[in-house]
């Protein structure tokens, strides 16, 4: 009797990861991959087995799965209560509703910073009764270097705003928009900083900005009578952000009397007020809308803690390797150049991403927690709000999506039938046109693997 019970529970034990393997193969048969390479693992986290894997040690383009890392790092380096602060200063002397001197905004990299929070330090300049300033507005950027793009980020993906500059001082993304209301353009926010060129011809209407000449004259081609909206990217953003403060000022009754200027470095005076902003709401930001900015900067504020000013995404990127490292991995198989996977240089493996997201499992519970509820959830949010709807891995599958040219790739975790976490990572590479097959596939996989 003990002995059938024995065979029986073996056999149920051999048999489901064979049938999952049956099923994924049986996926993977499709002519889409005899062209398309795939590499792919899946782990059951509560019972420590490896349920399939295919090319899971070959190395692929992450494109935004590397915000895996890149967040990952961040909860166990910066811990979930780091704050991205944005400081307001003021030198010189006040006397009646004079401030002699200047006003310093010191950027902390905060990048999800908006017109909205330049109202806190309005609040703040009317407790102090000023009502003009004499010197200047000045914006310090001293927290990170002076590159505003990560290496290997494509010339021509410009003014995308998926390619947002990059700064200490971010403001409304680094981006504008232009809304059409009857064919009428109406910038958003409404400022200055930006020049309006409208060319109402026969031509395909589209809009631009003169990225050629590394300038913010949005230019828009055509016409239309839809209500349509483009987002833009902004040369300078540092800038940008120091404009909007001083248009904003403007409309408070606040006058400037000097210039907008930016340094790297100064004694910052006295501190009149900071914005603060949680890691906890960062991370969201960057898993579920897959945010390019909000990982880049997550990458600067570990290299400013553990390596100081000016951070650089190569000292972020050390803590990266000595996290993979921390596997059992070899980091130098690896090559990372940003934190976003918007690079063509980053490659990394299926096999790296499960063994990331099961260390955190097991080793940070807390952190895993934070991790897993950032990550959209299949039919329900985010980047994976309309995939998987109507299958069993509705309102399961918490993963990370990531595509460029050619790459797509989901990886996260899942609950079996049998209450299983499940971690998986799906890599697909070398495809010609949309990725939607790719992405169909990535779906039938984790149907299958929600019916465990």
């Amino acid at each position: 009797m003990l002995k059938n019970i024995f065979l029986s529970f073996l056999f149920i034990s051999l048999a489901l990861p064979q049938n999952i393997s049956n099923k994924i193969n049986k996926v993977l048969k499709d002519k889409f991959f005899d062209t398309c390479l795939v590499s792919l693992q899946v782990e059951d986290l509560t019972t420590n087995k490896t349920l399939f894997r295919k090319n899971e040690k070959v190395i692929l383009r992450p494109a935004s799965n590397m915000k895996i890392l890149t967040s990952a790092a961040a909860l166990i380096y910066l811990g979930e209560g780091y704050n991205f602060t944005t400081n307001l200063f003021y030198d010189g002397h006040i006397s009646n509703d004079t401030l002699y001197g200047d006003l310093i905004v010191e950027g902390g990299c905060d990048p999800d910073f908006s017109i909205l929070d330049l109202q806190t330090f309005i609040s703040a300049i009317r407790g102090l009764n000023i009502n003009v300033v004499t010197g200047n507005l000045i914006g310090d950027v001293s927290f990170k270097d002076s590159l505003f793009w990560g290496k290997g980020w494509m010339w021509d993906d410009d003014p995308s705003a998926d390619a947002p500059r990059l700064s200490a001082l971010n403001i409304n993304d680094n981006c504008i928009e232009i809304n059409f209301e009857n064919g009428v353009p109406v910038l958003s926010p409404v400022t200055s900083y930006v020049q309006l060129m409208h060319h109402q011809n026969d031509s395909l209407f589209f809009v631009d900005r003169d990225w050629l000449n590394n300038t913010n004259k949005i230019i828009i081609y055509g016409h239309t009578e839809e209500n349509v909206s483009f987002k833009i990217n902004i040369v300078n953003p540092e800038r940008y952000f120091l404009t909007l403060f001083k248009e904003v000022l403007d409309s408070n009754d606040i006058k400037i009397l000097g210039d907008i200027k930016l340094v790297k470095f100064r004694n910052p005076g006295f501190l009149i007020s900071s914005v603060k902003r949680s890691y906890r709401d960062v991370i969201i930001n960057i898993n579920k809308n897959s945010d390019n900015l909000s990982a880049e900067m997550t990458l600067y504020a570990i290299a400013e803690k553990y390596f100081g000013r000016p951070a650089t995404a190569g000292n972020g990127l050390k803590k990266i390797y000595e996290l993979i490292d921390s596997l059992g991995f070899d980091s130098e198989n690896y090559r990372l150049v940003d934190g976003s996977g918007v690079s063509h240089y980053n490659v990394l493996s299926s096999e790296l991403i499960v063994k990331l997201l099961k260390y955190i499992y097991q080793k940070y519970p807390l952190q895993f927690q934070l991790l897993y509820d950032s990550f959209p959830i299949a039919g329900v949010d985010g980047t994976l709000e309309d995939r998987m709807k109507f299958t069993n891995a509705f309102n399961n599958v918490h993963a990370k999506t990531g595509t460029l040219t050619g790459v797509s790739c989901l990886s996260g975790y899942l609950t079996s039938k049998k209450k299983h976490i499940l971690a998986f990572s799906i890599m697909m590479q070398n495809f010609v046109g949309s990725s939607k097959r790719a992405r169909d596939f990535q779906d039938k996989i984790c149907e299958i693997l929600s019916s465990y």
